[in-house]
């Protein structure tokens, strides 16, 4: 039997041949013609010399052609590799050297950097989209399209094959490639897909970039896998998405909480009419609970959150729905795996709020490891459950909480400060934006707490005041001493905050 991924794409093309899989400024693309110009860019890989399990990188923002090099490459039997249009010459070549890149397939805009990083790789096969001329850095796109398959294209693979390599964002060390398999995969679109009660007739915001799990997996493959449509945006800019929602009709809208702060906060968010959308999801980071409950307020639109990392192909657990979800949780583990929160020394810990420990799992959905890192692997996979190095509690039904990771929590003369606590009470405040919070070294203390706050256009408040407030509101041992403005907090593609910029070195 082949289980190879792109099957879910052949298989709505055969069910739905018209039906838009997706729109875009200025056309849209069918699944009919998906599967064609997919079937023609893997017989153009086949002529480049590619071969079943071999690596070919992707590096395009949300456009028509990343879909088609993603379904390409895997009906060729190849691993995708996809990869951050923001990536500089040097981490374009690490990556590209660590996963033993053939081929680049990367975009006219970002060019330079990608020709950089491809010729220190040692990567000669560059083809870009947008770029009309052979010869010089890459070869176009087109080129790859040019070749006439024999028959409909797709290599056969089994479940434990790799089928995605992706890399973690690299907060700590070098970014790690995590093995996604083909049964990984469309376990975590099947499953989830059918949690989120996606429909074919649902049109789905897409600017959560394609080449991170989350816009990968839990946005492209369930929306193939299912029959909708995609309305892509290229890049997050708060008005794009609400004209993209106006236009297109849409029904869902995937986001991370930086997003639905943006949206928030956009001085013309009534010029436009939303009234198409019938959910939104939050993940990526956890989403304020002021924020939820201003969101779903303004909009009337329920928030369903959701969990997961690069490494479990995106869902370890999810909101199901209005009737079955938790109000600030993350919901509870999908079908075909498990998790539980551990203490320090690898003992599971009861239900309750005061049971705060690491968020382990293992499952259908977790990675097959890393890539060229067995270090890595026997770090993660202690015990024989993958270790998140996120810090939770389960109530007594069930659902997860997250309070914050590993890494940012506080400890503040002896008491544990975990920053998400602080974080919502300051989003709370009528003249805050955004806020962030982080530990900074104190000679007596060891850690003091020190928030990083943006405030609302025309809003002011002094840090005073805004400790003042987190006094009232939560124990002598957690609220800020020390609060900083800044115009902006510093984000990664994904949104989220980097707080290794905000701790003084």
């Amino acid at each position: 039997m082949n289980f190879n991924l792109a099957v879910i794409l052949r298989e709505t093309a055969v069910a739905l041949p018209g039906k838009p899989v997706a729109l875009y400024a200025g056309g849209q693309l069918s699944y009919g013609e998906l599967d064609a110009l997919s079937d023609r860019l893997a017989a153009g890989l086949r002529a480049a010399g590619i071969r079943p399990s071999e690596t070919v990188a992707v590096q395009l923002p949300n456009i028509p052609q990343f879909l088609i090099a993603y379904f390409g490459i895997l009906k060729a039997g190849g691993v995708v590799v996809p990869m951050n249009v923001l990536l500089k010459a040097p981490e374009v070549a690490y990556q590209l050297d660590n996963a033993s890149v053939r081929l680049l397939i990367t975009w006219e805009g970002v060019l330079d950097e990608a020709a950089k990083g491809a010729a220190a790789a040692g990567v000669s096969e560059v083809y870009a989209v947008g770029h009309t001329a052979d010869g010089g850095h890459a070869m176009p796109f087109e080129r790859l399209l040019a070749v006439s398959p024999d028959g409909p294209e797709l290599a056969p693979r089994a479940p434990t094959d790799t089928a995605v390599i992706m890399y973690t964002s690299g907060t700590t060390g070098r970014p790690k490639g995590a093995q996604l398999t083909h049964m990984q995969l469309y376990m975590n679109a099947d499953i989830p897909g059918r949690l989120f009660d996606v429909r074919p007739d649902d049109i789905v915001i897409t600017v959560l970039p394609l080449f991170h799990v989350f816009g990968l997996s839990s946005i492209l493959d369930v929306c193939v896998r299912f029959g909708c449509t995609m309305s892509l945006v290229p890049r997050f800019d708060p008005a794009a998405v609400l004209e993209a929602v106006q236009r297109d009709r849409a029904t869902i809208l995937e986001g991370v909480p930086a997003m639905f702060i943006s949206l928030l906060a956009y001085p013309k968010l009534d010029d436009y009419d939303l009234s198409s959308l019938r959910i939104a999801i939050s993940g990526g980071a956890s989403i304020p609970a002021p924020v939820i409950d201003a969101f779903e307020e303004r909009f009337g639109l329920l928030i369903l959150e959701g969990y997961g990392l690069t490494e479990t192909a995106s869902t370890t657990t999810f909101n199901i729905s209005e009737s079955e979800r938790r109000v600030y949780s993350v919901g509870k583990p999908i079908w075909g795996t498990q998790t539980e929160v551990w203490d320090s020394g690898g003992h599971p810990l009861p239900a309750g709020k005061d049971n705060v420990g690491e968020v382990v799992t293992r499952g259908l959905h977790v990675m097959k490891g890393y890539l060229n890192d067995p270090e890595a692997d026997a770090a993660a996979f202690t015990g024989g459950w993958f270790h998140t190095g996120d810090l939770g509690y389960f109530d007594e039904d069930g659902f997860l909480f997250i309070v914050g990771r590993i890494k940012e929590l506080i400890i503040r003369g002896g008491y544990n400060v975990y920053p998400a606590e602080i974080e919502d009470v300051l989003h709370a405040h009528p003249a805050v934006a955004e806020a962030a919070v982080v530990g900074i070294p104190h000679d007596r203390l060891g850690e003091e707490v020190k928030a990083v706050v943006a405030l609302r256009p025309g809003a002011s408040v002094t840090a005073q005041d805004l400790i003042a407030y987190c006094r009232e509101r939560m124990a002598a041992y957690k609220y800020p001493r020390v609060v900083e403005f800044c115009d902006a907090l510093p984000r990664n593609t994904l949104g989220k905050v980097l707080k290794d910029e905000l701790v003084p070195h």
